[in-house]
């Protein structure tokens, strides 16, 4: 047993929002893969944190979504009054087969691999004018001023929102990330849930009427005339499903910049070789992704009973959250150390992007954009140094891991 495992010893097994398990959840996770695999919480869900299990959760097809029925289990009935919750019940995210498909196939084609590779000039263009910017100044937050605003802008683009219109998204605080948590939400934060969901449903009302009387070459207009065929998109899920993209599509994308860079100045022999060998940066991404995972978790629901997940039986309704983070440091398929960067390990895949049916859609855009940002800074800071490597602020969410800030200069 290594001293973060002893460290981690009179911990819960599974306390998430503990700011112990913020800053750094491999070592409760090495506790659970060892003690109890398919650990039921005391909230009730099952937590796989084996990869075999995790793995075989998100493709099975046994395992759904079932939203309404979880989040009325952890909430009681009336949560679904709550905007929030109703607006997220619409999310492609949250659905099963046949719905999933319907809504997934309205937006799949903007993601495709040509239409995504088509992409780097321009997220090349603006990687390039960010640091044009920045650069003089000697210093910045790596998360605000760099890493936020590349995937923000690109998702701007995508959806066709107005030059115009976007300071309000560069300059709004980012969403706390706690909706997605499997500990419930405290009332002030289902308050302030509604409140932003509220808003975010008013401006893109409006964002529908401009683009339904100036349609573009954007994917709010190929929506907005979907929902106009009543058959295949209803208001509320046009709304809902704009939220999750604009979300969704820089959210962990910006997280995954920012801890990809954090984990190389944390380990300086990788940045070297990064430094030297700048093909690798293709692979380093996906070691990036392993090694410390935007999205640590997705959950899926049983369908029927499951007499046997990892030596346990998992009675229909009951929930299994795929810890993702935690599959992604298995020795049973990452043996060779698994806890180090190795920006040189072969045949990486980890499950970062989940799987299944609900394999993410923007997984190749995110992959790129951070390809190109982070060889793009390494290229043109050469001297960068972050101030706080060792104990930087971590944001206070589990499924959403990423940092509050990066103070860095040069």
């Amino acid at each position: 047993m290594n001293e973060h495992l002893q460290a981690a010893k009179a911990e819960p097994l599974f306390n998430p929002l503990s700011p112990d398990f913020i800053r750094n959840p491999y070592p409760f996770y090495e506790r659970l893969r060892t003690l109890d695999p398919m650990h039921q919480t005391p909230l009730g869900p099952y937590v796989a944190s084996r990869h075999a299990e995790a793995s075989l959760v998100l493709r099975d097809k046994r395992f759904g979504k079932d939203y309404e029925d979880r989040t009325v289990r952890r909430y009681g009935p009336k949560i679904m009054e709550e905007p929030v919750f109703r607006s997220m019940g619409h999310w492609m995210l949250q659905q099963d087969p046949p719905d999933h498909m319907r809504l997934r196939g309205l937006v799949v084609k903007a993601f495709t691999a040509r239409r995504v590779e088509d992409m780097r000039p321009r997220i090349q263009q603006i990687v390039d004018e960010t640091l044009d910017r920045i650069i003089p100044q000697g210093r910045m937050d790596l998360i605000e001023d760099f890493a936020f605003r590349l995937p923000v802008t690109i998702i701007c683009d995508m959806l066709g929102i107005p030059e115009e219109h976007r300071e309000r998204f560069y300059t709004n605080a980012r969403a706390d990330g706690r909706l997605l948590d499997p500990v419930p939400l405290s009332p002030a934060e289902i308050k302030a849930a509604n409140e932003g969901n509220l808003a975010a449903q008013g401006y893109f009302q409006e964002l529908f009427e401009l683009r339904r009387r100036n349609p573009g070459d954007d994917l709010t207009t190929q929506l907005v005339q979907a929902e106009e065929d009543g058959s295949k998109l209803t208001n509320e899920e046009l709304t809902a499903n704009i939220i999750l993209l604009f979300g969704a599509g820089h959210e962990t994308t910006v997280n995954l910049i920012g801890n990809g860079i954090l984990a190389l100045y944390r380990n300086p022999d990788q940045l070297a070789l990064l430094r030297a060998k700048p093909d690798l940066m293709t692979n380093a991404i996906e070691e990036f992704l392993r090694y410390d995972s935007s999205v640590q978790m997705t959950g899926r629901t049983a369908l029927e009973d499951i007499e046997d997940l990892g030596g346990k039986r998992i009675p229909k309704g009951e929930s299994v959250l795929c810890l993702l983070g935690s599959a992604n440091h298995d020795p049973a398929v990452y043996p060779d150390r698994p806890a180090r960067l190795d920006i040189t390990r072969p045949n990486v895949k980890p499950l970062s992007f989940g799987g299944g049916i609900h394999f993410c859609l923007g997984a190749q855009l995110a992959r790129i954009e951070a390809e190109i940002a982070i060889a793009t800074l390494l290229r043109r800071l050469p001297n960068l140094r972050l101030d706080n490597v060792e104990n930087p602020e971590w944001r206070p969410t589990f499924v959403l891991r990423g940092l509050k800030s990066l103070p860095a200069s040069w």
